[in-house]
């Protein structure tokens, strides 16, 4: 058996019981109290009729429960499906009438959400912390009189316990499943590639848990450092923390980082502790990654490529690689990842010629849930992952991404496909076509920008059309500028042409 998820949570439990673990605002929590509890969830999920294997869903913004949660359901052998609280109801509903998920577990500020969901699906169970509503119970209060043990449970390398759903390259709604040996991978290609946990290091967390952010927490807890979390990323606090915590890493989006740049406190915040600027998710604007290295140096700032698919690093560019042309690379591949450049045959492509980017690693997923045809097409008969990325790897080994395989905009770090916007955006009655791509953008980097054509004798503002897409999506797929045209472009043959519409647009 190879290490797994279970044991590594185990090792830093009993190795630090008496330092703090958790920091979340006025409260800490140290490793015996995070063990304790998650140990207490655990047997409180299972007094509930929750059993080994079954799939459980997250409903939860960061806070103190995030960590012992996610903990708990490792103890109890579940399949956590962690729901980004940022989606709509619709989304989530059909998330899991996908997974067949009939328990969910919500924070006590989601109650409202949640309510709506057992709406939708009376049949799922809802167990709030610290709240409940119809038919579900606080699973805070059931757990204080659980046992502070762990329950025994049998766990195999391949048992997945995480189902995270991503839109990938392809625009399709899609669940990634990670096992217990994989994720002991990812823990494990973060201590080896990007940070050297030491025992008295903090990492600040101000971006979702249930995403890259959370994938640092294990290497963290291995090695009895804090995590300090933040409910949602906010400039001025955030500038706070790193000198009242003595924050030594942050992980970045590139929006945060532009908007701590635009923060009047910047420059003055006290940040001596801080010895890595971990960044990815989309691509960094030069300026902003320029102006950056000005102000806090450069032998802070750590780029990383991955996927959800295969976490957290496939590629790492270094401190002292920041400069020149590299600054435009995602560096070199990860000395536990194997990394090939391949043509739509699965073929090797000729050294500095565009290929899909294609790995093998100890964290890759175990496949996408419920996909049989969709898990063929993305592994080659020999068990390598496609990324539907295309790069070219120059002669000093540094990966150069060249385009996607599909027209997915990354809007402040945040995956947005212009299929689902434009299906919102058809919705309205005055509207004829429509078509939606990303346009670059200071802030986001891309913008969510949609072109509308207007059913004759119609009227629609452009506030009315992005406030019409709110009330179905999330709020970062909500277009952030709107064009009214005659007709959208379209192939030779009436397919959408969002290249056309990019370069119209250009103009």
């Amino acid at each position: 058996m190879t290490t797994t998820y279970l044991e590594l949570i185990n090792r830093g439990a009993r190795h630090y019981p008496d330092r703090t673990a958790i920091v979340y605002e006025s409260q800490s929590f140290t490793f015996k109290e995070v063990d304790w509890l998650s140990s207490q969830l655990a047997h409180a999920l299972c007094a509930k009729g929750v059993s080994q294997h079954d799939r459980i869903a997250l409903l939860l913004n960061n806070g103190p429960y995030s960590v012992p949660l996610d903990f708990a359901c490792v103890k109890a052998g579940l399949n956590r499906v962690p729901l980004n609280a940022r989606l709509s109801v619709q989304e989530h509903t059909r998330m899991l009438k996908e997974t067949g998920v009939q328990h969910i577990v919500f924070g006590a500020d989601l109650a409202d959400h949640a309510l709506a969901l057992k709406q939708e699906l009376p049949e799922v169970i809802c167990y709030g912390l610290g709240s409940k509503i119809a038919g579900g119970d606080d699973l805070l209060t059931t757990a204080e009189s659980q046992p502070t043990s762990a329950p025994e449970i049998t766990v195999k390398d391949d048992d997945v316990i995480l189902t995270l759903f991503t839109s990938g390259t392809t625009g399709t709604l899609k669940a990634a499943q990670h096992t217990q040996a994989s994720y002991a991978g990812v823990c494990k290609n973060v201590l080896m590639n990007l940070i050297n946990v030491k025992h008295d290091d903090a990492m600040l967390h101000a971006a979702s848990l249930i995403h890259a952010s959370g994938v640092f927490v294990l290497p963290f807890w291995l090695r009895g450092a804090r995590t300090v979390i933040m409910e949602a990323f906010d400039p001025t606090s955030f500038l706070q923390l790193i000198t009242k915590e003595r924050i030594t890493a942050i992980n970045m989006v590139p929006t945060m980082l532009q908007m701590l740049l635009e923060h009047p406190d910047f420059e003055k915040t006290d940040v001596s502790s801080l010895q890595q600027v971990i960044y990815g998710a989309s691509p960094m604007p030069r300026s902003v990654i320029e102006k950056a290295m000005s102000l806090w140096g450069r032998e802070r700032f750590w780029q990383y490529y991955g996927q959800t698919e295969c976490p957290l690093t496939i590629t790492v560019l270094r401190p002292e690689d920041h400069e020149g042309e590299l600054l435009g690379s995602c560096g070199k591949p990860c000395v536990d990842v194997e990394l090939r450049l391949i043509d739509e045959a699965g073929n090797d492509v000729p050294h500095g010629s565009p290929g899909e980017i294609a790995v093998r690693s100890p964290a890759m997923m175990k496949g996408y849930y419920n996909a049989d045809q969709l898990n063929a097409e993305m592994f080659t008969e020999d068990g390598w992952l496609r990324t539907r990325d295309v790069a070219v790897m120059d002669e000093r080994g540094f990966l150069h991404m060249k385009d996607r395989t599909s027209d997915m905009i990354i809007t402040g770090g945040y995956n947005v496909y212009p299929r689902e916007v434009e299906d919102a955006l058809m919705e309205h009655p005055a509207v004829i076509e429509c078509s939606v791509v990303g346009t670059r953008d200071d802030k986001w980097v891309e913008a969510v920008t949609a072109a509308v054509a207007v059913k004759p004798g119609q009227k629609i503002t452009e506030a009315e059309l992005i406030n019409f897409v709110g009330e179905h999506l999330a709020s970062y797929k909500k277009p952030r500028k709107v064009v009214f045209v005659d007709s959208v472009p379209k192939t030779a043959v009436g397919k959408l042409n969002r290249k056309a519409l990019r370069d119209m647009l250009k103009n």
